[in-house]
């Protein structure tokens, strides 16, 4: 199909759906940028490699897959036109967002008991990674939480359709790429050390 082709709202569409591609992209190479900095500092001699993984982050990670699984029925909802079926869900995904940050949180306040804080003498290079690679993914999910609140408000005044519902397509494509992002940030960091 050529990009010119179609309407003028079409064009509006695909423009924005390939803009949160590129700024994807761009976070994922942030992500990958993170990841590789860790990779090549973990051969230091100072590299801690008994550190205890904290338990919240697993809890959070069946949170964001959860959220992810509930923003998707939401909006086949929303499609589908079952107003107050996909409030459920709706709802069901913001709790489930609120909650993985606060497990986030949480997570850091392990590494704090385990006595490694961010910065200062008790900090290390191998915890001051973490705490980088997960607060700056917990900032997207705070932007993805800010997404909700705008979705959820157009949900409420019923301003999406069965044809006019880019805004969920949008906020879908941010939410479960930060969401799967999560997965591969939790699985880097359980497994490289």
């Amino acid at each position: 199909m050529d990009l010119t082709e179609g309407s003028l709202k079409e064009k509006t569409d695909r423009a924005k759906k390939n803009m949160m591609l590129f700024a994807m992209i761009s976070m994922f190479m942030t992500f990958a940028g993170l990841t590789s900095a860790y990779i090549v500092s973990s051969e230091r001699d100072d590299w801690i490699r008994n550190f205890e993984f904290p338990s919240a982050f697993y809890f959070s990670l069946v949170t964001i897959f959860l959220s992810s699984i509930l923003f998707y029925l939401f909006k086949k909802m929303t499609v589908l036109e079952k107003h107050s079926t996909a409030t459920l869900f709706y709802v069901g995904t913001f709790i489930s967002a609120i909650a993985f940050v606060f497990l986030q949180l949480r997570g850091f306040g392990e590494i704090v008991d385990q006595g490694f804080y961010p910065t200062g003498s008790e900090s290390t290079i191998t915890t001051s990674f973490i705490y980088a690679i997960v607060f700056i993914h917990l900032l997207h999910i705070i932007g993805g939480i800010i997404v909700l609140l705008v979705v959820g408000i157009k949900h409420f005044k019923k301003q999406y359709t069965k044809e006019e519902h880019l805004g969920i397509d949008l906020a879908g494509m941010y939410w479960h790429f930060v969401d799967a992002l999560w997965v591969y940030l939790f699985c880097f960091l359980l497994f490289t050390r």
